[in-house]
């Protein structure tokens, strides 16, 4: 591949695929057909370096909220807030929130407008909102269905929302820059990497038992939460009226 002029990054991409592959064929009862640890040296696997992984600054997050109006303001506040991905957030509803808005249960994704379930296992969790945040969402929510809707009430298309935060940012913004922006926040707040995993709907390496016990202890959670706190300024006088939006 490298004769072939395939970049470190491209061929790493179609290494991953031969992998995946590898690694989802099991039988009946869901082990490994064929288990195996690559050796990335000995196949001469190649280093991707300066790869880009772009984030966002307060003062870009502060401009982007300003700038932003409506269900978009609150959409971009919640995104760099609990580090949700972009389908995750557009499949938010109504009743995923705790009566205090204190709570998100993450139960689902939206992709090209439809719902799904969310990419993995560990993506189904619950995420607990700094109190600035919590109310910002007891506000926003006045009724039933999904939070971020068009008119006849299917999910906002991510194209839409694209479009939104370019005229926000002046520039153009991946989404994912939001969630390195969170997962940055937690770790200078020293919150435990567990609670961190947890947030975000990274893999843990957990047990069960211990899963569930940080899945009750909200008082914990929400503790660190506070601690942790957003990063940035939210717009608390600023105009949140909803305009529809195909």
């Amino acid at each position: 591949m490298t004769d072939a002029g395939l970049s470190a990054n491209t061929i790493r991409i179609h290494f991953n695929v031969v992998r995946m592959t590898v690694a989802s064929a099991v039988d009946e009862n869901g082990e490994q057909l064929y288990p195996r640890k690559w050796n990335h040296d000995f196949i001469q696997l190649p280093i991707v370096k300066n790869e880009r992984r772009p984030t966002i600054t307060e003062n870009e997050l502060h401009t982007i909220l300003t700038n932003a109006k409506g269900r978009y303001r609150v959409l971009f506040t919640l995104l760099p807030g609990t580090g949700l991905r972009i389908g995750e957030a557009l499949g938010l509803r109504a009743q995923d929130f705790g009566p205090d808005c204190r709570t998100l249960s993450v139960q689902q994704s939206v992709w090209h407008c439809q719902p799904q379930e969310p990419k993995t296992l560990n993506a189904i969790r619950i995420i607990d909102l700094p109190e600035p945040l919590a109310r910002i969402a007891r506000e926003y929510i006045t009724k039933p269905g999904y939070l971020f809707a068009t008119r006849d009430g299917k999910p906002l298309s991510t194209g839409n929302v694209r479009k939104a935060l370019k005229r926000a940012a002046g520039r153009a913004v991946g989404f994912h820059a939001f969630r390195r922006f969170r997962a940055a926040v937690l770790r200078k707040a020293r919150v435990p990497e567990d609670i961190i995993k947890m947030w975000l709907g990274h893999a843990r390496n957990l047990t069960d038992v211990y899963a569930m016990q940080l899945r009750e202890d909200v008082a914990f959670r929400q503790e660190w939460a506070a601690r942790a706190g957003l990063g940035f300024d939210v717009c608390a006088n600023c105009d949140n009226r909803v305009e529809n939006v195909a």
